[in-house]
């Protein structure tokens, strides 16, 4: 491949609006193209690393039994119905009406198709387990898209679905799905890449992880525990307190804070701790509107994913009416007269004197006992854990969170889809049962993405090997020069009849553009056939990453390559286990 044929251009400039490294270097070097916000077209260097991705994907799915099928992009609403997700999903689900009125999705995800195709097919116990994956083109109507391919609206995805007849079988498929989760990641050039604890979210399921690459620009909060090896994303990790060391109890009393509506300056203001305060968020639920307050320990956040999932509907922040009955600022759990429903979080259990609202302005109450002011109450887990808070596994203070991109995921999703859309199956001894399902899916360019944003340095990408566009970027840096073309065109000529994938850039441009372009393509080998060294009849032979850097006989280019490159493959195999 000529560099001067190549579709797309790499700029020098820094693209505005993109706040992660990945996104950047997407733009600068010719990999994405903007077409509408989360849709972007691919440019031959990305779809050469997609391709590839995919193909890792393939191999590793089709050695764990997995079959690839297609499910279509649009799909009717009535099988959306089928599994009551029609209109349990949000927004991020894109509906329309055909041009006979019938109701249309554009699917972001592929659970009812997975059923429909194999519901017939699956209809007798000899046929268990199979599992069945695609690759395919999503599009998920996501509210805030956002840098470049690591959140976007249309995206590409490996989904897969297993089918089992027993929980003891399916967990035993997910073990084999997690390895090869394993597999994938590592020959991707990411072996750094973990398994958390996740929430199953709309997909629902009762057990599921993320496979999440640890960066600082990541959107998620990965709990971890450097102990014990415990690890969870923010949303699933359990919250763990210990209150045995606060104040005893003391006498109830009414105190005026004027104007003092926050735990800071309450806290302040009477000189107490915010460890033994308490403190109310106020939420609507998303389908009724009816009032929910949280109460929890001053210095906690509410877990907005727990608080759904405890009361089994999305929420909302409130919006506070006079008629709510709501001291908004002053908010406390005794005697609380508004028509809400009052949540305790278990960060307050223990403490047996609190400072909390006294549903009057400007006053609080000190030495608030929940047990013996207003009763046993049931205490649940609906708040954030915290750095340095205790470990839920290991039970030591040593959680530390960190930041990380999901880029895989897999869900035992039992019989929820299933069951609600009529799947069975006639077991040995005749009766009817309901199939067990287990799903797993990979995004395919929010992977490259993210190797990115692991992999570069200042200059641009660094792409493992594996992945990489092409194997051996060819600079000519003076093909006006006879002696620099005639060594440059016969290395490229050797390299293509030796079926390496080379890029190679002939153009007459200044060396630092050539080099500049080079690293903003990020090809692992790079060769340089430059005057000085060619009147010697040697060339440069360079890793992107700088790491080796030497001076070769072009007669013995190939061989020097050669070795190069399968340096490189065993370090990515070196990490697949």
């Amino acid at each position: 491949m000529k560099l001067a044929k190549l579709v797309g251009d790499r700029s020098k400039d820094r693209p505005t609006g993109c706040v992660i490294d990945s996104h950047v270097f997407s733009l600068r070097g010719g990999y994405i193209k903007f077409v509408a916000s989360g849709i972007y077209s691919l440019y031959p260097p990305m779809k050469r690393i997609t391709a590839k991705i995919e193909n890792i994907i393939r191999q590793e799915m089709d050695a764990v039994d997995c079959q690839e099928v297609l499910f279509p992009v649009v799909l009717p609403g009535s099988l959306w119905e089928e599994s009551g997700r029609y209109q349990s999903v949000g927004d991020e689900l894109l509906r329309f009406t055909d041009r006979n009125d019938a109701p249309m999705v554009l699917g972001m995800t592929h659970e009812e198709a997975a059923v429909q195709l194999v519901r017939e097919y699956g209809q007798t116990y000899a046929k268990y387990p199979f599992a069945i994956y695609q690759i395919q083109t999503k599009f998920r109507d996501e509210a805030r898209p956002r840098a470049g391919l690591i959140r976007v609206r249309e995206f590409t995805m490996k989904d897969a679905y297993s089918f089992h007849t027993s929980q003891e079988d399916l967990e035993q498929y997910y073990d084999r799905m997690a390895h090869a989760y394993d597999r994938i990641f590592a020959r991707a050039g990411i072996p750094e890449t973990i398994s958390v604890k996740s929430d199953s979210g709309m997909i629902g399921g009762s057990v599921s992880h993320e496979y999440m690459l640890l960066v600082d620009a990541g959107e998620d909060s990965i709990v971890l525990c450097d102990s014990c090896g415990y690890s969870a994303n923010m949303e699933a990790a359990d919250t763990t307190v210990d209150n045995s060391g606060c104040s005893p109890a003391a006498e109830l009393t009414k105190v005026l804070t004027p104007h003092c509506k926050t735990i800071e300056d309450v806290c302040k203001f009477l000189n107490s701790k915010v460890e033994e305060s308490c403190k109310a968020v106020m939420y609507q639920k998303n389908m009724t509107d009816e009032y929910v307050i949280v109460f929890l320990r001053g210095d906690y956040e509410v877990n907005e994913t727990k608080l759904t999932n405890y009361l089994g509907e999305k929420v909302h922040p409130a919006v506070i009416t006079q008629e709510s009955g709501i001291v908004a600022g002053f908010c406390g759990p005794y005697n609380q007269k508004a028509k809400c429903q009052i949540i305790y979080d278990k960060s307050l259990e223990g403490i047996e004197s609190l400072t909390a609202g006294a549903n009057e302005e400007d006053y609080h109450y000190t030495g608030l006992n929940i047990k013996r002011d207003i009763g046993d109450v049931e205490y649940v887990d609906v708040s954030k854990i915290q750095s340095g808070g205790i470990c839920p596994c290991c039970g030591k203070k040593t959680i530390r969170i960190s930041r990380g991109i999901e880029v895989g995921n897999i869900f035992q999703l039992g019989t929820k889809y299933s069951k609600s859309m009529g799947m069975t199956y006639t077991d040995e001894n005749g009766e009817l049962k309901t199939p067990i399902m287990g799903c797993y899916g990979i995004g395919v360019g929010r992977l490259a993405a993210s190797v990115l944003e692991a992999k570069h340095d200042e200059r641009g990408p660094i792409w493992p090997i594996s992945i990489a566009p092409w194997q051996v970027h060819l600079c000519c840096m003076r093909v006006d020069k006879d002696e620099c073309r005639t060594i440059a065109d016969k290395i490229y000529d050797e390299l293509m009849a030796a079926g390496v994938e080379v890029i190679y850039d002939d153009r007459k441009a200044s060396a630092g553009a050539m080099l500049a372009d080079a690293d903003l393509l990020g090809v692992p080998v790079r060769i340089i056939v430059g005057p000085k060294n060619a009147v010697n009849n040697e060339v440069e032979l360079v890793t992107r990453d700088k790491s080796v850097s030497m001076v070769v006989s072009a007669d013995h280019i190939m061989e020097e390559t050669r070795k190069l490159m399968d340096q490189l493959w065993a370090k990515i195999n070196e990490n697949v286990k």
